[in-house]
């Protein structure tokens, strides 16, 4: 029995709320990748931090690699989200495309550590997890079928579309990934920062793929 004088024991800072301890686990991954990298990543010190038994975080996740994959579906579902977003508000024009290459590098130089874990060990953890492959296709389809939409329109040139989206891919990926990796200065490692090097490559990218006559 306790004794009055001790008072009741300290639950973790980090505790989870009951019933959501897998979305718990999650956000601490996250936020571990922040402070130690993908290496500092383990199961125990996760469970550690939230205060939870082994029982209770294997029940979730077997392992890194599943816990590393859940990481980066839900970083692809939320990155997707983010796309259509941009996407939507500048409708289905030049503008719209711009838009969403905006979105691409405001996520990841918000989201570091999703898009670390997303774009890192891809192939493997795919097959560590089918499913992940669906999530990560999804997201590059947003971008595959704005291209359809304008080459349609006769906005863009009509290159294959598949190899279109790959282009423009690696030029935003390029650009997310100098950010995040602090090779534009530390003055560009947040996104307030960056949006002009980030509009300039845009519009360049738009003059490379846009119809002449447009």
């Amino acid at each position: 029995m306790t004794s009055p004088a001790a008072g009741p024991a300290r639950k973790p800072r980090n505790r989870y709320h009951h019933g959501d301890l897998r979305h718990a686990l999650l956000l601490e991954a996250v936020r571990t990748i922040g402070d130690q990298g993908i290496e500092g990543l383990t199961l125990r010190e996760v469970g550690r931090r939230l205060g939870v038994s082994r029982t209770a975080l294997y029940r979730h996740f077997s392992d890194k690699s599943s816990l590393l994959a859940a990481v980066a579906r839900d970083g692809f579902q939320r990155f997707a989200a983010a796309l259509r977003e941009g996407w939507t508000e500048g409708g289905p024009t030049l503008r719209g495309l711009e838009l969403m290459g905006a979105a691409y590098v405001r996520f990841a130089v918000e989201n570091p550590s999703h898009y670390r874990v997303m774009f890192g060990d891809y192939r493997r953890l795919c097959a560590v997890d089918p499913d992940l492959q669906r999530d990560a296709g999804a997201s590059f389809e947003v971008l595959h079928q704005a291209l359809i939409t304008l080459q349609a329109a006769g906005a863009i040139r009509r290159d294959e579309p598949r190899q279109l989206a790959l282009f423009v891919w690696a030029v935003v990926h390029g650009v997310a990934m100098l950010a995040i990796d602090g090779q534009l200065g530390q003055e560009m490692s947040a996104w307030q920062g960056m949006r002009g090097v980030v509009e300039f490559a845009l519009e360049r990218m738009r003059t490379g793929i846009g119809n002449k006559r447009s």
